[in-house]
C-alpha cells in the first residue's frame, strides 16, 4: 500500500514535466519550420499604419505574399505611418504608406512639387490616377501614389494619402500590375481613413490600370498641339502661334477633372519640353504654394513664369495656374530649349489653359496674377 501511494504522489509531477517538454518541442518545430516568423509577420501587417492599411492588393503590388510591416517616425501630425516588406529572404521590396489631414505639413519625401521640379525639362510630370480618384501617380525613379479625399462635412481640410514604392528594396519590379496593385492599396487606405475619422468623402472605383508618367532621359512621347486632346487640347487653336515660337508639340495627359494635379508640355520639333503649364487643386495647391512658389518668387531672379487662380467649390483653398519657361542641365551647364521666354505668348496660353480647366471643374473668377 506504501508503494502504491508513493507513486501517485509521483504523478503530478511526471504530467508536468511531461507538458514542458511537449510545450518546448513545439515552440522548436514553430521556430525551426519558419511557422512562427509566418505568424509574427503577419500580425505585423494586420496591425500596420494602426490597422488601417489595405491589405487586399499588398501581395500583387510587391509581388509575394510572404510580407511583414513595420512603424515608422509620425511626422507632427500624421495619423499613421509604415512600412511593408517582402519578408522572403533576399528578394527586394517595399511599400511605404503615410496619412495626414492636408492641414499638416506633409514630409520632405510627400512634398512636391519642388521649384527644380517646375523647370527642369519635364521632371514635375504626373499622370491622372484616374477611375474617379482625385489622385495622381508620379515617377522620380520609383512610383508613388497621392489621394487627397476632400471632406465634404468639412471643407477646410482633406484626407490625404501617400503610398510608394521606397528604400529599402523599392519596387520588386516596374511591371504594370505591381503599380496598380500599389494604386489600390492607397485609394483603398484613403477610404477607411476617411472613414475612421470622421471624413465624409467621396472615392473612386476600383482601379483597374494605372499608369505612370515616363522618366529619365529616354524620347518624350509628344504630337503637334493641333491633334491635342488631353491635358493640353485647350490650346489646340494656338497651334500657329505656338510654332512661331518654336513650341509646335504637345506632351499631354488623359483629361481627368478628379486629377488635382494637371500637367501639359509645349515641345520644340526635337520634342524638348519648352514650356510647362501646371494646374493645381485643393491640398496640391496648397502644396505648391508652400513649397514652389519660393523658387518662382526668388528676390534678383528673371520672371519667367505667368500665373493665375480661380476660386473653386471643393475646397476653400484657390486653384494655382502656371506656366514656366523650361531649361535642360547638361552637367553644370543651363541651356533653355527655347532659347528667348515671351510674356506674351505665356500669359495668352496660361489664360487659355486656366480658363478650359475652371470650365471643367466649375472654378469661378479665374485672374491673371503677379504671384501664384
Amino acid at each position: 500500500m506504501q508503494k502504491i501511494s508513493r507513486l501517485r504522489r509521483i504523478h503530478p509531477g511526471w504530467y508536468a514535466g511531461t507538458f514542458i517538454a511537449v510545450l518546448a518541442i513545439a515552440a522548436q518545430v514553430l521556430y525551426s519550420t519558419g511557422i512562427y516568423d509566418s505568424w509574427r509577420n503577419s500580425r505585423s501587417v494586420d496591425q500596420a499604419c494602426g490597422g488601417i492599411l489595405a491589405q487586399g492588393d499588398l501581395a500583387t503590388a510587391l509581388e509575394s505574399s510572404e510580407l511583414r510591416a513595420k512603424p515608422l517616425d509620425l511626422d507632427d501630425g500624421y495619423l499613421a505611418h509604415c512600412l511593408v516588406l517582402r519578408a522572403d529572404s533576399g528578394r527586394n521590396g517595399s511599400l511605404e504608406m503615410s496619412l495626414r489631414w492636408s492641414t499638416t505639413k506633409p514630409s520632405s519625401l510627400e512634398a512636391f512639387p519642388s521649384g527644380s521640379d517646375l523647370d527642369n525639362g519635364a521632371m514635375g510630370q504626373v499622370a491622372p490616377l484616374g477611375g474617379g480618384w482625385s489622385g495622381i501617380v508620379r515617377n522620380d525613379g520609383s512610383a508613388a501614389v497621392q489621394v487627397a479625399l476632400d471632406c465634404r462635412n468639412d471643407r477646410s481640410k482633406a484626407l490625404v494619402a501617400y503610398g510608394s514604392f521606397a528604400a529599402p528594396g523599392f519596387a520588386p519590379s516596374k511591371s504594370a500590375a505591381a503599380l496598380t496593385g500599389l494604386g489600390r492599396v492607397t485609394t483603398e487606405t484613403a477610404r477607411k481613413t476617411a472613414a475612421k475619422y470622421g471624413c465624409e468623402a467621396s472615392g473612386g472605383e476600383k482601379l483597374t490600370t494605372v499608369s505612370s508618367p515616363p522618366y529619365g532621359a529616354g524620347p518624350n512621347p509628344a504630337k503637334p498641339l493641333g491633334q491635342a486632346t488631353g491635358s493640353c487640347a485647350a490650346l489646340r487653336t494656338l497651334a500657329p502661334t505656338a510654332a512661331q515660337h518654336d513650341v509646335p508639340q504637345a506632351m499631354e495627359y488623359p483629361a481627368d477633372a478628379q486629377a488635382p494635379q494637371v500637367n501639359c508640355y509645349l515641345a520644340t520639333p526635337s520634342t524638348k519640353p519648352g514650356y510647362g503649364l501646371y494646374a493645381f487643386y485643393g491640398t496640391s495647391a496648397k502644396m505648391f504654394r508652400a513649397g514652389a512658389t519660393r523658387w518662382l518668387t526668388s528676390p534678383g531672379g528673371d520672371r519667367t513664369y505667368a500665373s493665375a487662380t480661380a476660386k473653386c467649390p471643393q475646397s476653400t483653398e484657390p486653384a494655382a495656374f502656371v506656366i514656366t519657361h523650361l531649361l535642360e542641365l547638361h552637367g553644370n551647364d543651363i541651356t533653355h530649349p527655347v532659347p528667348h521666354y515671351s510674356p506674351d505668348f505665356a500669359n495668352t496660353a496660361l489664360k487659355a489653359f486656366a480658363d478650359n480647366e475652371a470650365k471643367q471643374r466649375g472654378c469661378t473668377g479665374v485672374r491673371m496674377t503677379a504671384t501664384p
